[in-house]
């Protein structure tokens, strides 16, 4: 919805100013608070209360405030390698069987997939940690068989806890009663409201003793169902009723002298009672914290079940979320403009420490149209988080669902996304270290080029990659804008030297456009089915030349779910670099997971004139070489543990 609050509070900005500089404002504040945008250019916040803290970023460029940004609030955590692959969801699913009939139907096509989710479907009377013994009793069956095949499983959790089940049937509110975990109203009674199983208790997030109830439910239910991550929703918090049961009280928390223009006109709208007594706090202070700490507290007790990287994905969020968890950017539409402008929430997102983004591919609500899902499938290929989810009640809208055509050109860009996995994965690391962006904005690369400051149609992975989508009904075609410099198509190496203008790119129904600027090199992978698969597959190195015939990449490589490989030395990191014809690669730092990885082949785009000889570590090797300047050496078998050179002459 526009123009409404939606599910997070980040008080942040970042300005550009004359000469590409930039800076950056921080106020950290955790209250109901108004943003006004006036075209002076001047911002306004009117918060109601709590600490008021600020920050300033002097950048100078917008990466170096992003970067002084996130070392306030938190590094992003570097997430597990199936995160990275593609989910499927639904609203709807109605029994597991049914759930399992689509997974078996992607295997069929062999579509790549990595994570199948569900929704609230899954649950008796809609009751966290509990399953509908009839409809879902082959859940356990079916997560067995995802793991089987190298996937993985995905649930959805909501906070509010049932609180009318008859005394000693449902242990997470008995127990959560007995050890005092949830919010209270003013009267230091649990405060009741209303969401999907009905009246409803909410813990208390806010308080270590409700993470380790949080965590023994988890446990619980994990024996029953060994599930590999969590879906967080409903966590603003939501509620049915305005408040609780018995309404809240009449006084100046509830009826502040100036209330933020909220949906609903009220602070306790659709949420609990400002007046809410939690452990660190009044609600009233604490309400844009509460999914940060339920995420918090999911991550950590993910942690403790499965010995490896959480995987968590919240609705709602707040300065550091990223520590703990990534974001979807909510109910959205199957309609043209939503594909449109989920590349300014995902570009939002990795600008506010939260890289692992995306919104709902083919949309929410509203039936998904083919040509659509196609466009939307080739952009979300490229979200930094991949995931297809619909609504209840709506037509089915995962690639198998539509022609050969449409699911053929789905498959593609999917195929694609996994073959770009070593980059991906790279990109995530310097995140989680550095404080990066995954997915950025034009101008992060081009400062000086003010014609990138308001591109909201195209974006970069990290500082090489152009991704130029079609966001329009009915086209074959896409206009985007490309910076000075040399620019190399993706697929076949032509190469477009642009003095920084908008060119006309061909695209049918199955190509999503993709540049390559001058001066990198990407560490590619042959797709498979699922990311374990994959991510063992031999690399292909892609280079993309600048005039003096130079170009640089690297390559972070672990066991793509072990804690805190980085902070405790067990990865490989790798950096390639081409000069005067010789590619050179040096292993900075190494492990036993990079030497099962083989090179196995070098593309180099720009390369002016047919060489005579190709040598490979100095011995001679065959090659092909075609007329646009692209060199291609195969079946090079090399390892990527050990320093390796390719030279031309």
């Amino acid at each position: 919805m526009e123009k409404t609050n939606l599910y997070g509070v980040h008080p942040f900005y970042l300005a550009m100013e004359d000469a590409g500089n930039a800076h950056g404002f921080f106020l950290l504040n955790s209250n109901a608070m108004d943003v006004v945008l006036q075209p002076a250019p001047a911002l306004t916040w009117r918060t109601i209360g709590g600490i008021l803290d600020f920050y300033v970023f002097l950048g100078p460029d917008p990466g170096s405030v992003i970067q002084q940004y996130v070392e306030v609030i938190g590094y992003p955590a570097m997430p597990v390698y199936w995160a990275l692959g593609y989910h499927l969801c639904r609203w709807g699913y109605n029994t597991s069987d049914s759930t399992w009939e689509v997974v078996k139907s992607l295997r069929g096509y062999r579509i790549p997939q990595d994570v199948q989710w569900n929704d609230i479907d899954y649950m008796d009377q809609f009751m966290d940690f509990t399953l509908d013994s009839t409809k879902f009793a082959t859940l356990p069956d079916l997560v067995k068989d995802l793991h089987a095949h190298d996937q993985r499983y995905v649930m959805i959790l909501d906070p509010g806890i049932s609180s009318t089940q008859p005394n000693g049937s449902y242990w997470p509110f008995d127990e959560g009663l007995k050890r005092g975990v949830f919010i209270k109203d003013a009267e230091g009674k649990p405060l009741i409201g209303k969401v999907w199983p009905g009246l409803t208790a909410y813990p208390d997030f806010s308080d270590d003793v409700t993470h380790e109830w949080w965590y023994d439910n988890l446990r619980r239910f994990h024996e029953q169902v060994p599930f590999d991550g969590l879906w967080i929703d409903m966590n603003e918090p939501s509620n049915f009723l305005d408040g609780s049961t018995n309404g809240c009280p009449s006084n100046s928390l509830e009826n502040p002298p100036y209330t933020p223009g909220v949906l609903g006109g009220l602070l306790r709208a659709k949420t609990v009672c400002a007046t809410a007594q939690q452990k660190q706090s009044i609600h009233y202070n604490m309400h844009s914290l509460y999914g940060l700490m339920e995420a918090k507290a999911s991550a950590s007790a993910l942690k403790r079940l499965t010995g490896k990287r959480p995987f968590v994905i919240s609705r709602s969020t707040f300065p550091g979320q990223g520590m703990y968890s990534g974001h979807w950017l909510g109910d959205n539409r199957s309609v043209w403009k939503d594909l449109y402008t989920s590349i300014a929430g995902m570009l939002t997102f990795n600008l506010l420490g939260i890289p692992l983004v995306g919104a709902d591919i083919c949309g929410f609500g509203e039936e998904a149209q083919e040509e659509m899902c196609v466009r939307w499938t080739q952009l979300g290929a490229f979200y930094p988080f991949t995931r297809n989810h619909n609504s209840i009640n709506t037509k089915p809208q995962d690639p198998t669902a539509f022609s050969p055509l449409a699911r053929t050109a789905m498959k593609q860009a999917l195929l694609l996304r996994y073959s770009l996995f070593p980059v991906l994965y790279t990109l995530f690391h310097h995140a989680h270290v550095r404080g990066h962006t995954v997915a950025r904005p034009l101008m992060f690369e081009f400062p000086k080029d003010v014609r990138t400051y308001g591109i909201d149609k195209q974006f970069l992975w990290g500082k090489s990659l152009l991704v130029t989508p079609v966001l329009e009904e009915g086209v074959d075609y896409v206009d985007g804008y490309f910076p000075e410099g040399i620019w190399y198509d993706y697929y076949t190496g032509d190469c477009v030297r642009s003095k920084g203008e908008e060119l006309r790119l061909r695209a049918p129904l199955d190509k999503i456009n993709l540049h390559l600027r001058e001066g990198s090199v990407l560490p590619t992978q042959t797709p498979n089915l699922t990311l374990s698969v994959s991510s063992g597959q031999p690399l292909h190195l892609v280079s993309s030349l600048s005039d003096d015939g130079s170009a640089s990449g690297d390559l972070f490589w672990d066991d793509g779910e072990t804690v805190d490989t980085y902070e405790t030395n067990q990865y490989a990191y790798i950096i390639f670099n081409v000069s005067k014809k010789v590619m050179t690669s040096q292993v900075l730092h190494s492990n036993a997971e990079a030497t099962f990885i083989t090179v196995e082949s070098a593309t180099f785009y720009g390369v002016k004139a047919k060489p005579s000889r190709v040598l490979v570590n100095y011995q001679d090797a065959q090659f092909t070489y075609r007329t646009n300047q692209v060199l291609t050496v195969q079946d090079l078998g090399l390892n990527l543990s050990q320093n390796f050179t390719i030279s031309w002459m």
